[in-house]
């Protein structure tokens, strides 16, 4: 085995900085399952975003609400190019400029401009109510949106008093290719997958737009680990009752070291024929070594391992397989998977019952 993450399988449905994180986890041991659940479409050239900055240069803001870094960046990109990039910053100058976490301000202070407070949680919420106590009747706040509308922000606001003006960067949208997502979905589905990540809420949200919605809900809520990056993007995962790992930062560093963590902790360890077992989605770990497994056999071991020992039917194991099938193709996954086992004894043929694992009976 090579890091804490060997053989486990861990799906990705991040678009923006996919590579870098599939990266991490793969440095960790870790086989990744892409599926992009989401595209970042830029608007340098979007006439809404440029209509936003005219009108905010002309009559400037009181307040300034950074969300994003790379929103806040793409921001003066666009400026930039529309030769409006040192009248912005004027704009701002004299505006009470909030980011919402580290990264943000880190954009902020890139553009030349100063923080007047950022909150410790990172969470919209913290800063809305920093807003409501600062006093917003009367003011003009900027907010810049990260992907998508914030209405409860913007509306709470306005029944503050503010003037709000939306600054719309870029925008979520679909997948260019809804294949890899699709693919990754099927993989969760068949129980191939570990862990499921998640780093913005948008990207949840697609992963739950799928029409095998009730089953893909209630495989994440029992049988893998969904990791979420923050408050935010767990919010619409934990309004569907799917339990969400967070890390302690809201970076994808820290979910790799939650994974690396939270997965060996969670993974099934078995006696059987006095050797030791741990199952992966599509490998298991006997006596420290890593011994991948097909999915028909991994099919199979997991309906021999829910028994615990007792004798599960080949009409059962049957039923197990990802593609059904006929008898024969049970003693064909039995024997695939005692070869994968390296150990055959620990897969038993009851005769004219089926078949068992070499443990005491649950």
């Amino acid at each position: 085995m090579t890091g804490p993450l060997a053989g486990f399988t861990i799906g990705v449905t991040a678009a923006r900085r996919a590579d870098e994180f599939i990266a991490m986890l793969e440095r960790k041991g870790a086989s990744v399952i892409h599926g992009p659940a989401l595209r970042i479409v830029p608007l340098p050239d979007d006439a809404e975003l440029h209509q936003a900055t005219l009108g905010l240069v002309a009559s400037p803001v009181d307040v300034v609400v950074a969300t994003t870094a790379i929103g806040f960046r793409g921001w003066f990109e666009a400026a930039e190019g529309w030769g409006l990039a040192s009248r912005l910053h004027r704009a701002l100058s004299g505006a009470v400029v909030l980011p919402r976490g580290p990264k943000a301000k880190g954009a902020v202070r890139a553009a030349g401009l100063v923080e007047a407070w950022s909150p410790s949680s990172e969470s919209n919420a913290e800063l809305l109510q920093y807003l409501l106590r600062m006093g917003v009747s009367g003011k003009r706040v900027a907010i810049q949106l990260h992907g998508e509308p914030l209405p409860d922000f913007v509306n709470t606001l306005v029944a503050a008093g503010a003037e709000v003006v939306e600054i719309p960067v870029y925008r979520w949208m679909p997948p260019a290719d809804p294949a890899p997502l699709a693919r990754l979905v099927e993989s969760v589905l068949a129980g191939q997958v570990d862990a499921l990540t998640f780093t913005s809420a948008p990207a949840a949200v697609s992963v739950l737009r799928t029409p095998r919605y009730t089953e893909l809900v209630e495989a994440l809520r029992r049988n893998v680990l969904v990791v979420g990056v923050g408050a935010i993007t767990a919010g619409p995962l934990v309004a569907a009752g799917i339990p969400v790992v967070q890390p302690a930062r809201a970076r994808i560093g820290s979910m790799v070291r939650e994974l690396a963590l939270e997965l060996p902790a969670r993974a099934t360890r078995l006696r059987i024929s006095s050797r030791d077992m741990e199952m992966r989605a599509q490998a298991v770990v006997i006596d420290g070594e890593l011994r991948p497994v097909a999915p028909a056999p991994m099919a199979v071991l997991r309906t021999l391992v829910a028994a615990r020992g007792r004798v599960v039917s080949r009409q059962d194991l049957l039923a197990a397989l990802p593609s059904g099938g006929e008898e024969h193709a049970v003693e064909t996954a039995i024997g695939r998977l005692r070869t994968a086992l390296g150990s055959p004894q620990m897969v038993c043929t009851v005769v004219k019952r089926g078949y068992r694992l070499d443990m005491e009976p649950a």
